[in-house]
């Protein structure tokens, strides 16, 4: 291979290294090399072309750059004075981006043309940019612009052939929407934070969040949680009776749902016990159901957690995975439409060849005289609905889990150009004594259409009704009511929750899973098994309590809804950025001022229910040596490794014992018989039948008998 160091070449810009190698190979038609890497110094690629063109391919490794408070002081706030710099947030990832950014900015300075080919939507954007920038020396605007949705050779080829100006519009966006999120989310949280802390006279500190998208996503989990609570259950009746026909049971249900005394419903059964009925009407309906919709990001999602109980946040892990091996086209898409641009024909072809289960489906589509999937309304202008790209993956086979998210996609996007389904409802009225109506349904499929593609993830219940006719007289086997109480409202799960934040157009598609993570880490919102569901804790009732007296706009859907707003006009060239920034910062001094006014008040809250959050969350029992504390399982801020503290530390208790860093902690009330420290039990994984018990104190003499 010819040494490209040594001719003109085109420095292209990647966001992640698998999508680097992918477009190499695509534009190396004539060869192409990855670099050798040693010492830490980052690999990148020579790609050479059939006419001859030379590229150096260099991936990032995500956002190389961040924006940084240049008084790098944890505990000042209101901080404004921002700087973009290389984003470094441990030692290792230290080492790595300097040494990207030192070989980029190196190899820079001899290219002669540059091509931002990072994801095409804002976060890929600002990445990019912010390389061209800083590490290039102001190249973003001599760059061009590659756009594609899949990894495929054939699409990556097709964006280099017809590359684009840089969208700086996109750029902005992007760039204001991390200024936006850094000065409400730094300052707030630090205002909390520092609330906790003076309260506790520097003694103790919490790390505790909030933001623009956080504040109206846990209001909307507090909110739900108080409906719950307020909701005072009332009690009513329904009424059932059994009917036989032919030696058939028919099971029909009072026409009034609910009966609202058991007086009234003593009075029904009474009137009806005995009676035969008659069926007065039968009704016959065929329902027509059509298709469904491409997956966008958040269907995708919310149709995972529904079949799968797969967190939003690792089903888009998954999405990215497939994506990088070119599998499905870019996953972060608002889009529910399917353009005639990426040739149904030929990708419903070549999933025949990707597995073998799908070759009935393919062929079963294929034989149709034309192929026009069921859109949804929702666009997106830079990239279409998810779909599967017939590629097969060129590395290793896909584990169990990207398996079923694969096939999940595979058979939405077949089901999409299916024939509707057609299901008949049959529902018969029949008739008590002239003036008790009961009425029984059944359900069956006339037509399977597109469901037979869906079926694993979309299985229609039958319900058998005994063939009825008009004027059949019913023997009454017998008539019961049964006492039942209204429910408040369900609570929100990952994926209701995810539904929610985009009904109410509060963050973005990319980042509203990690918001929702976000508030679990912080331990606001916990997964309830005994209410199944997100339940808000005390702290995420504190923390809103307090954004709703001091900064009641943080928690404010409309306020946020407004900013994306502005955020989608300054992509659009509609809006400047410095007027939004200048707004914000305004808004924010006149909010932190106030909040600071009652700093230990609020601290004391805090206090009091993040201790009852924390410890009812992880605490494994009481301190064998102080007995005032609670020893609780902890993770270092600096480390990320988890060990066991007494709650008492401030006060001087330094009982303190190391964790197994792997595995899952289940606290029990069992003591050690040795020296009185708890049990805990550790689970390494799901098959495992028992888990292996051991006691948390690393100095107990029974651990010195057994070596």
């Amino acid at each position: 291979m010819p040494d490209i160091k040594n001719e003109p070449f085109v420095l292209v810009i990647c966001e992640k290294p698998h999508a680097a190698q992918r477009i190499a190979q695509a534009l190396g038609t004539k060869s192409f090399k990855r670099s050798i890497s040693s010492e830490g110094v980052p690999f990148f690629f020579y790609a050479i072309s059939n006419n001859n063109s030379h590229f150096m391919i260099f991936p990032s490794i995500g956002h190389l750059y961040g924006l940084v408070d240049v008084t790098k002081n944890r505990e000042i706030y209101p901080v404004f004075d921002l700087e973009w710099m290389p984003f470094l947030s441990n030692s290792h990832r230290l080492n790595r981006v300097e040494q990207i950014i030192k070989s980029i900015s190196e190899v820079s300075k001899r290219a002669t043309r540059f091509i931002h080919a990072c994801d095409y939507d804002q976060e890929g954007e600002v990445i990019g940019y912010n390389i061209l920038q800083y590490a290039c020396k102001f190249k973003y605007d001599k760059s061009l612009r590659a756009k594609f949705s899949t990894l495929t050779d054939q699409e990556i080829r097709e964006s280099f052939d017809n590359l684009l100006k840089p969208n700086r519009g996109l750029a902005e966006a992007g760039r204001s929407r991390h200024i936006l999120d850094f000065i409400y989310g730094v300052n707030l949280s630090r205002a909390l934070s520092q609330s906790f802390k003076v309260a506790n006279n520097g003694k103790r500190y919490h790390n505790l969040s909030i933001g623009r998208v956080q504040g109206p996503t846990l209001a909307f989990a507090v909110d739900k949680e108080i409906d719950i609570r307020k909701h005072i259950p009332d009690p009513y009746w329904g009424i059932i009776a059994d009917f036989e026909k032919n030696g058939h049971i028919i099971q029909a249900f009072y026409e009034k749902d609910k009966v609202q005394t058991l007086l009234e419903a003593n009075s029904i059964i009474n009137a009806c016990n005995g009676k035969d009925g008659l069926v007065n009407q039968i009704k016959v309906q065929k329902m027509l159901l059509h298709p469904p919709t491409p997956f966008n990001l958040g269907d995708l999602q919310k149709e995972a957690y529904r079949v799968f109980k797969f967190s939003p946040t690792y089903t888009l892990s998954i999405a990215e995975r497939l994506y990088l091996n070119a599998m499905i086209s870019y996953p972060r898409t608002s889009s529910q439409k399917l353009p005639l641009s990426i040739d149904y024909k030929k990708i419903i072809a070549r999933l025949s060849e990707v597995n073998s289960n799908y070759v009935s489906l393919t062929a079963a589509l294929l034989s149709k005289d034309r192929l026009l999937p069921n859109e949804g309304i929702k666009t997106d202008p830079a990239h279409p609905a998810i779909y599967p790209t017939g590629e097969k993956p060129k590395r290793q086979q896909l584990d169990r889990m990207h398996c079923k998210i694969y096939d999940l996609i595979v058979r939405r996007f077949l089901a999409t150009f299916g024939d509707p389904a057609i299901n008949q409802h049959t529902t018969a009225s029949i008739d008590i004594n002239g003036s008790y109506v009961f009425k029984s349904e059944g359900k069956s499929k006339i037509h399977e259409g597109w469901i037979h593609f869906y079926e694993p993830y979309f299985i229609f219940h039958e319900v058998e009704l005994p063939k009825l006719n008009q004027g059949d007289i019913l023997r009454n086997v017998a008539v019961i009511s049964k006492e039942k109480f209204t429910q408040p409202p369900f609570r929100f799960n990952q994926a209701s929750l995810l539904e929610k934040m985009e009904k109410e157009q509060i963050g973005t598609k990319a980042t509203r899973a990690q918001i929702i993570s976000t508030l679990f880490n912080r331990n606001y919102i916990v997964t309830s098994k005994k209410f199944f569901g997100i339940e808000a804790t005390d702290l995420g009732f504190a923390v809103i309590e307090t954004m709703k007296k001091y900064v009641p706009n943080i928690v404010s859907t409309d306020f946020t809804r407004a900013m994306e707003k502005d955020l989608e006009n300054i992509e659009i060239c509609k809006s400047k950025s410095f007027l939004i920034i200048e707004y914000a910062v305004d808004n924010l001094i006149e909010w932190l001022t106030r909040f600071k006014e009652k700093e230990v008040d609020r601290g004391d809250k805090i206090t009091d229910v993040a201790d009852i959050t924390l410890t009812k969350e992880i605490t494994a029992g009481t301190c064998p040596l102080c007995q005032k504390g609670e020893l609780r399982i902890i993770i270092s801020r600096t480390s990320k490794k988890r060990f066991v503290g007494c709650s008492n530390y401030s006060a001087g208790c330094k009982a303190t014992a190391p964790l197994p860093q792997k595995g899952s902690i289940k606290t029990t009330t069992k003591r050690c018989n040795v020296c009185n420290w708890p049990i805990i039990n550790i689970v390494f994984s799901r098959q495992v039948r028992y888990p292996w018990k051991i006691c948390i104190n690393m100095l107990c003499p029974s651990k010195n008998k057994r070596s």
